[in-house]
C-alpha cells in the first residue's frame, strides 16, 4: 500500500501507466501496467464473450384469415422444422382491405397451430391485433 506520489513515481520508473482498477475501494484500487495492454486485452475479452453469446433468430410465418387446410399443414412443417432448428417463431395473420372483420378466424388460426405446435414450442406472446396484423411469437423447448 502506497502513497499516490509513491505509486506515480513507481509508474514513471518503469516507464508504465499507473490505472485506476477499483475507484469506489477505500482507498482506491491502482496498478502499476502497460494501458495500451490493459485495454487491448479487455477488447478481447469482450469478443471472447461476445461470441460466445446466443444470437436468438426469428423466423416468420404469414397466413391469410381464410388460409386452406393444405396451406395451412405446409406452414406448420416449416414451423417445426425452425422450432426444431432453436428458432423462435413469429407466426402472423395479414389482413387485407376488409378481411379485419374475419379477426375470430385469424385468432382461431394461430391458437390452432400453437396447439398444434405444444411439443416443439411454447407460447411467448399469445395472439395480438397489431394495426392488420395478428401477431403470436413461439419460443423453441430446450433441447436436451
Amino acid at each position: 500500500m502506497y502513497s499516490l506520489a509513491k505509486a506515480k513515481a513507481i509508474a514513471q520508473e518503469l516507464e508504465l501507466d499507473l490505472v485506476e482498477i477499483s475507484p469506489k475501494a477505500v482507498p482506491p484500487v491502482c496498478k502499476v501496467i502497460d494501458y495500451k495492454k490493459f485495454l487491448y486485452e479487455q477488447k478481447k475479452r469482450e469478443k471472447a464473450l461476445k461470441a460466445k453469446a446466443t444470437k436468438v433468430v426469428v423466423k416468420e410465418i404469414r397466413f391469410g384469415p381464410q388460409t386452406d387446410e393444405h396451406d395451412y399443414e405446409f406452414k406448420k412443417k416449416h414451423a417445426i422444422k425452425f422450432l426444431q432448428d432453436g428458432a423462435k417463431l413469429k407466426a402472423y395473420v395479414f389482413f387485407k382491405g376488409r378481411s379485419i372483420i374475419f379477426k375470430e378466424q385469424g385468432q382461431i388460426l394461430l391458437l390452432k397451430l400453437a396447439q398444434e405446435l405444444e411439443e416443439y414450442g411454447k407460447v411467448e406472446q399469445m395472439p395480438k391485433l397489431e394495426g392488420k396484423r395478428m401477431i403470436m411469437f413461439i419460443a423453441p423447448k430446450k433441447t436436451k
